[in-house]
Protein backbone atom coordinates (compact mmCIF):
# COMPACT_ATOMS: atom_id res chain seq x y z
CA UNK A 1 0.00 0.00 0.00
CA UNK A 2 1.46 3.37 -1.03
CA UNK A 3 2.08 6.15 1.46
CA UNK A 4 0.85 8.65 -1.14
CA UNK A 5 -2.63 7.09 -0.85
CA UNK A 6 -2.96 8.86 2.51
CA UNK A 7 -2.08 12.33 1.28
CA UNK A 8 -4.42 15.32 1.14
CA UNK A 9 -4.09 19.09 0.70
CA UNK A 10 -4.57 21.05 3.90
CA UNK A 11 -4.74 24.87 3.89
CA UNK A 12 -2.18 26.13 6.38
CA UNK A 13 -4.71 28.44 8.04
CA UNK A 14 -6.66 25.38 9.27
CA UNK A 15 -3.75 24.27 11.48
CA UNK A 16 -4.85 25.37 14.97
CA UNK A 17 -2.11 27.44 16.60
CA UNK A 18 -3.67 27.99 20.02
CA UNK A 19 -6.16 26.07 22.18
CA UNK A 20 -9.69 27.43 22.61
CA UNK A 21 -10.45 29.18 25.91
CA UNK A 22 -13.00 26.47 26.71
CA UNK A 23 -11.65 22.95 26.15
CA UNK A 24 -15.14 21.66 25.29
CA UNK A 25 -15.91 24.40 22.74
CA UNK A 26 -14.28 22.55 19.84
CA UNK A 27 -16.29 21.01 17.04
CA UNK A 28 -16.96 17.29 16.69
CA UNK A 29 -17.43 15.42 13.43
CA UNK A 30 -19.42 12.27 14.21
CA UNK A 31 -18.83 9.44 11.75
CA UNK A 32 -20.90 6.26 11.46
CA UNK A 33 -18.51 3.88 9.73
CA UNK A 34 -21.20 1.32 8.86
CA UNK A 35 -23.66 3.76 7.27
CA UNK A 36 -20.84 6.10 6.17
CA UNK A 37 -22.84 8.95 7.63
CA UNK A 38 -21.41 12.28 8.89
CA UNK A 39 -22.80 14.76 11.43
CA UNK A 40 -21.35 18.17 12.31
CA UNK A 41 -21.68 18.66 16.06
CA UNK A 42 -19.88 20.34 18.96
CA UNK A 43 -17.72 18.45 21.42
CA UNK A 44 -20.33 18.59 24.21
CA UNK A 45 -22.56 16.51 21.91
CA UNK A 46 -20.28 13.56 22.64
CA UNK A 47 -22.72 12.93 25.49
CA UNK A 48 -25.44 12.24 22.90
CA UNK A 49 -23.31 9.67 21.08
CA UNK A 50 -22.26 7.47 24.01
CA UNK A 51 -24.57 5.23 26.00
CA UNK A 52 -24.81 3.80 29.51
CA UNK A 53 -22.63 0.71 29.63
CA UNK A 54 -20.06 2.08 27.19
CA UNK A 55 -16.53 2.81 28.38
CA UNK A 56 -14.24 5.69 27.45
CA UNK A 57 -10.56 4.74 27.70
CA UNK A 58 -8.22 7.66 28.36
CA UNK A 59 -4.42 7.85 28.24
CA UNK A 60 -3.24 9.45 31.51
CA UNK A 61 0.36 10.04 30.39
CA UNK A 62 1.75 13.47 31.19
CA UNK A 63 4.03 15.44 28.87
CA UNK A 64 7.54 16.07 30.13
CA UNK A 65 8.91 19.62 29.79
CA UNK A 66 11.41 17.87 27.56
CA UNK A 67 12.88 20.72 25.50
CA UNK A 68 16.10 22.04 27.05
CA UNK A 69 18.38 24.90 26.01
CA UNK A 70 22.01 24.65 27.05
CA UNK A 71 25.57 25.49 26.11
CA UNK A 72 28.61 23.40 25.30
CA UNK A 73 30.90 23.38 28.31
CA UNK A 74 34.00 23.72 26.13
CA UNK A 75 32.93 26.55 23.80
CA UNK A 76 29.70 28.11 25.07
CA UNK A 77 27.92 27.25 21.80
CA UNK A 78 24.13 27.07 22.14
CA UNK A 79 22.62 23.56 21.98
CA UNK A 80 18.93 22.57 21.94
CA UNK A 81 18.02 19.16 23.36
CA UNK A 82 14.74 17.26 23.13
CA UNK A 83 14.39 14.28 25.47
CA UNK A 84 12.76 11.29 23.77
CA UNK A 85 13.14 8.17 25.90
CA UNK A 86 14.89 7.22 29.12
CA UNK A 87 17.21 4.27 28.80
CA UNK A 88 19.14 2.53 31.59
CA UNK A 89 19.97 4.75 34.54
CA UNK A 90 19.97 8.43 33.64
CA UNK A 91 20.86 7.95 29.98
CA UNK A 92 18.33 9.46 27.57
CA UNK A 93 17.78 9.11 23.85
CA UNK A 94 17.57 12.68 22.56
CA UNK A 95 17.43 14.86 19.50
CA UNK A 96 19.96 17.70 19.54
CA UNK A 97 20.42 20.80 17.37
CA UNK A 98 22.90 21.34 15.87
CA UNK A 99 23.77 17.64 16.05
CA UNK A 100 27.12 18.08 14.30
CA UNK A 101 28.42 19.99 17.31
CA UNK A 102 27.66 17.18 19.75
CA UNK A 103 30.07 14.28 19.53
CA UNK A 104 30.85 11.53 22.03
CA UNK A 105 32.35 13.14 25.12
CA UNK A 106 30.71 16.53 24.57
CA UNK A 107 29.42 18.09 27.80
CA UNK A 108 26.31 20.35 27.74
CA UNK A 109 25.40 22.60 30.68
CA UNK A 110 21.84 23.71 31.49
CA UNK A 111 20.68 26.49 33.80
CA UNK A 112 23.28 27.50 36.33
CA UNK A 113 24.82 24.06 36.25
CA UNK A 114 21.84 22.29 37.88
CA UNK A 115 21.91 19.84 34.99
CA UNK A 116 24.92 18.53 33.06
CA UNK A 117 24.69 16.14 30.09
CA UNK A 118 27.51 14.11 28.56
CA UNK A 119 27.15 12.56 25.11
CA UNK A 120 27.86 8.84 25.43
CA UNK A 121 26.98 7.77 21.90
CA UNK A 122 24.78 8.19 18.83
CA UNK A 123 21.18 7.05 18.48
CA UNK A 124 19.04 6.20 15.47
CA UNK A 125 18.02 8.93 13.01
CA UNK A 126 20.87 11.23 14.04
CA UNK A 127 19.95 11.40 17.71
CA UNK A 128 22.34 11.40 20.65
CA UNK A 129 22.51 9.40 23.86
CA UNK A 130 23.04 11.79 26.77
CA UNK A 131 23.91 10.82 30.35
CA UNK A 132 22.39 13.28 32.84
CA UNK A 133 24.05 14.41 36.06
CA UNK A 134 22.09 16.47 38.59
CA UNK A 135 21.25 16.84 42.26
CA UNK A 136 17.82 16.04 43.65
CA UNK A 137 14.89 14.67 41.64
CA UNK A 138 15.26 14.68 37.86
CA UNK A 139 11.62 15.58 37.10
CA UNK A 140 11.83 18.57 39.46
CA UNK A 141 14.98 19.74 37.68
CA UNK A 142 13.14 19.38 34.36
CA UNK A 143 10.16 21.37 35.64
CA UNK A 144 12.54 24.22 36.45
CA UNK A 145 14.69 24.16 33.30
CA UNK A 146 12.60 22.55 30.56
CA UNK A 147 9.94 23.81 28.18
CA UNK A 148 6.91 22.04 26.72
CA UNK A 149 7.88 20.41 23.38
CA UNK A 150 5.10 21.76 21.17
CA UNK A 151 4.91 20.21 17.68
CA UNK A 152 6.83 22.06 14.92
CA UNK A 153 3.65 23.09 13.10
CA UNK A 154 2.64 25.24 16.10
CA UNK A 155 4.37 28.60 15.73
CA UNK A 156 2.61 30.45 18.57
CA UNK A 157 3.86 30.43 22.15
CA UNK A 158 1.72 28.78 24.82
CA UNK A 159 1.46 31.00 27.93
CA UNK A 160 -0.31 28.33 30.00
CA UNK A 161 1.73 25.12 29.70
CA UNK A 162 -1.11 23.09 31.27
CA UNK A 163 -3.17 23.57 28.11
CA UNK A 164 -0.89 21.02 26.46
CA UNK A 165 -1.77 18.54 29.23
CA UNK A 166 -5.01 16.65 29.69
CA UNK A 167 -6.87 17.47 32.91
CA UNK A 168 -6.39 13.86 34.02
CA UNK A 169 -2.66 13.57 33.16
CA UNK A 170 -0.86 11.66 35.90
CA UNK A 171 2.27 9.72 34.87
CA UNK A 172 5.08 11.82 33.36
CA UNK A 173 6.89 10.38 30.37
CA UNK A 174 5.51 11.63 27.06
CA UNK A 175 7.31 13.72 24.44
CA UNK A 176 3.93 14.86 23.06
CA UNK A 177 0.40 15.12 24.43
CA UNK A 178 -2.30 12.51 23.75
CA UNK A 179 -4.25 15.35 22.16
CA UNK A 180 -7.69 13.76 21.77
CA UNK A 181 -8.04 14.07 25.54
CA UNK A 182 -7.40 17.82 25.54
CA UNK A 183 -11.11 18.42 24.84
CA UNK A 184 -12.26 17.03 28.19
CA UNK A 185 -12.81 18.99 31.39
CA UNK A 186 -13.35 17.42 34.79
CA UNK A 187 -16.94 18.65 34.65
CA UNK A 188 -17.59 16.91 31.32
CA UNK A 189 -16.07 13.68 32.64
CA UNK A 190 -18.46 13.85 35.60
CA UNK A 191 -21.37 14.23 33.16
CA UNK A 192 -20.09 11.21 31.24
CA UNK A 193 -20.08 9.13 34.45
CA UNK A 194 -23.52 10.45 35.46
CA UNK A 195 -24.90 9.04 32.21
CA UNK A 196 -23.72 5.57 33.22
CA UNK A 197 -20.68 5.56 30.94
CA UNK A 198 -17.54 4.04 32.46
CA UNK A 199 -14.23 5.90 32.39
CA UNK A 200 -10.99 3.89 32.44
CA UNK A 201 -7.34 4.85 32.20
CA UNK A 202 -4.32 3.33 30.50
CA UNK A 203 -0.84 4.79 30.15
CA UNK A 204 1.16 5.06 26.95
CA UNK A 205 4.12 7.42 26.93
CA UNK A 206 3.98 9.09 23.54
CA UNK A 207 7.27 9.16 21.65
CA UNK A 208 8.03 11.35 18.67
CA UNK A 209 8.28 8.21 16.54
CA UNK A 210 4.49 8.23 16.40
CA UNK A 211 4.59 11.54 14.56
CA UNK A 212 7.68 11.09 12.41
CA UNK A 213 6.92 11.24 8.69
CA UNK A 214 6.83 7.93 6.88
CA UNK A 215 9.95 8.08 4.73
CA UNK A 216 9.46 4.84 2.78
CA UNK A 217 7.39 4.41 -0.37
CA UNK A 218 5.10 1.64 0.87
CA UNK A 219 3.68 1.56 4.38
CA UNK A 220 4.58 -2.10 4.92
CA UNK A 221 8.26 -1.04 5.00
CA UNK A 222 7.76 1.47 7.83
CA UNK A 223 8.95 0.56 11.33
CA UNK A 224 7.38 2.19 14.39
CA UNK A 225 9.46 3.26 17.40
CA UNK A 226 8.60 1.41 20.60
CA UNK A 227 6.59 3.20 23.30
CA UNK A 228 6.01 2.14 26.91
CA UNK A 229 2.46 1.18 27.94
CA UNK A 230 0.78 0.01 31.12
CA UNK A 231 -2.66 -1.27 32.12
CA UNK A 232 -3.79 -1.78 35.71
CA UNK A 233 -5.77 -4.76 36.97
CA UNK A 234 -8.70 -2.45 37.75
CA UNK A 235 -8.85 -1.20 34.16
CA UNK A 236 -8.46 -4.71 32.75
CA UNK A 237 -11.34 -6.06 34.85
CA UNK A 238 -13.58 -3.15 33.90
CA UNK A 239 -12.89 -3.49 30.18
CA UNK A 240 -13.44 -7.26 30.19
CA UNK A 241 -16.74 -6.69 32.03
CA UNK A 242 -17.88 -4.01 29.55
CA UNK A 243 -16.95 -6.31 26.69
CA UNK A 244 -18.88 -9.25 28.16
CA UNK A 245 -21.98 -7.13 28.81
CA UNK A 246 -22.11 -5.80 25.27
CA UNK A 247 -20.95 -2.25 25.98
CA UNK A 248 -18.75 -0.40 23.55
CA UNK A 249 -15.11 0.33 24.30
CA UNK A 250 -14.30 3.76 22.89
CA UNK A 251 -10.63 4.71 22.77
CA UNK A 252 -9.91 8.39 23.37
CA UNK A 253 -6.98 8.95 21.05
CA UNK A 254 -4.81 6.76 18.86
CA UNK A 255 -2.46 6.13 21.80
CA UNK A 256 -5.25 4.53 23.84
CA UNK A 257 -6.31 2.56 20.76
CA UNK A 258 -2.78 1.26 20.18
CA UNK A 259 -2.48 0.25 23.84
CA UNK A 260 -5.76 -1.68 23.80
CA UNK A 261 -5.00 -3.36 20.48
CA UNK A 262 -1.51 -4.34 21.66
CA UNK A 263 -2.85 -6.03 24.77
CA UNK A 264 -5.70 -7.82 22.98
CA UNK A 265 -3.34 -8.99 20.22
CA UNK A 266 -0.93 -10.47 22.76
CA UNK A 267 -3.34 -11.86 25.36
CA UNK A 268 -6.78 -12.18 23.64
CA UNK A 269 -8.24 -10.39 26.68
CA UNK A 270 -7.50 -7.30 28.73
CA UNK A 271 -5.10 -7.96 31.59
CA UNK A 272 -2.80 -6.15 33.96
CA UNK A 273 0.47 -5.75 32.09
CA UNK A 274 3.14 -3.35 30.91
CA UNK A 275 5.76 -3.35 28.20
CA UNK A 276 6.86 -1.75 24.95
CA UNK A 277 4.72 -1.62 21.85
CA UNK A 278 5.67 -0.87 18.28
CA UNK A 279 2.28 -1.89 16.84
CA UNK A 280 1.62 -0.30 13.45
CA UNK A 281 -2.05 -0.25 12.47
CA UNK A 282 -2.99 0.41 8.85
CA UNK A 283 -5.81 -0.72 6.51
CA UNK A 284 -6.23 -4.47 6.57
CA UNK A 285 -5.72 -4.67 10.32
CA UNK A 286 -8.50 -6.49 12.21
CA UNK A 287 -9.44 -4.60 15.39
CA UNK A 288 -9.85 -6.70 18.53
CA UNK A 289 -10.06 -4.21 21.38
CA UNK A 290 -12.07 -1.13 20.42
CA UNK A 291 -15.56 -0.37 19.13
CA UNK A 292 -15.14 3.38 18.73
CA UNK A 293 -12.42 5.98 18.39
CA UNK A 294 -12.40 9.62 19.45
CA UNK A 295 -9.48 11.42 17.85
CA UNK A 296 -8.24 14.69 16.39
CA UNK A 297 -7.51 15.36 12.71
CA UNK A 298 -4.08 14.10 11.72
CA UNK A 299 -1.23 15.00 9.37
CA UNK A 300 -1.27 13.79 5.76
CA UNK A 301 0.68 10.57 5.15
CA UNK A 302 1.14 10.00 8.91
CA UNK A 303 0.87 6.67 10.72
CA UNK A 304 -2.06 8.18 12.64
CA UNK A 305 -3.92 8.86 9.40
CA UNK A 306 -3.31 5.23 8.49
CA UNK A 307 -4.68 4.05 11.83
CA UNK A 308 -7.96 5.98 11.52
CA UNK A 309 -8.26 4.77 7.92
CA UNK A 310 -7.91 1.20 9.17
CA UNK A 311 -10.71 1.74 11.69
CA UNK A 312 -13.12 3.87 9.71
CA UNK A 313 -12.35 2.69 6.19
CA UNK A 314 -9.86 4.52 3.97
CA UNK A 315 -12.27 5.89 1.38
CA UNK A 316 -14.74 7.07 4.03
CA UNK A 317 -11.95 8.73 6.03
CA UNK A 318 -10.67 10.58 2.98
CA UNK A 319 -14.20 11.85 2.30
CA UNK A 320 -14.56 12.83 5.96
CA UNK A 321 -11.30 14.79 5.85
CA UNK A 322 -12.38 16.52 2.64
CA UNK A 323 -15.64 17.45 4.38
CA UNK A 324 -13.74 18.76 7.43
CA UNK A 325 -11.56 20.95 5.20
CA UNK A 326 -14.59 22.34 3.34
CA UNK A 327 -16.33 23.08 6.65
CA UNK A 328 -13.20 24.76 8.06
CA UNK A 329 -12.57 22.41 10.96
CA UNK A 330 -9.40 23.14 12.94
CA UNK A 331 -6.64 20.53 12.52
CA UNK A 332 -3.94 18.82 14.59
CA UNK A 333 -3.04 19.11 18.30
CA UNK A 334 -5.18 22.11 19.31
CA UNK A 335 -7.83 21.44 16.67
CA UNK A 336 -11.27 19.86 16.55
CA UNK A 337 -12.18 16.19 17.00
CA UNK A 338 -13.91 13.33 15.25
CA UNK A 339 -15.79 10.42 16.78
CA UNK A 340 -15.80 7.25 14.69
CA UNK A 341 -18.36 4.67 15.83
Amino acid sequence: MNVEDFDFDLPEELIAQTPLLDRTASRLLVLDRNREDMKDRTFMNVLDEIQAGDCLVLNDSRVLPARLYGTKHETGAHIEVLLLKQEEGHVWETLVKPAKRVKEGTVIMFGNGQLRATCVGEADHGGRMLEMKFEGIFHEVLEELGEMPLPPYIKETLPDQERYQTVYSKHSGSAAAPTAGLHFTNELLEEVKAKGVHVAFVTLHVGLGTFRPVSVGTIEEHKMHAEFYQMSEQTAQLLNSVHEQGGRIIAVGTTSARTLETIMSEHSAFKECSGWTSIFIYPGYEFKGIDGLLTNFHLPKSTLMMLVSAFGGKDFMMRAYAHAIRERYRFFSFGDAMLII
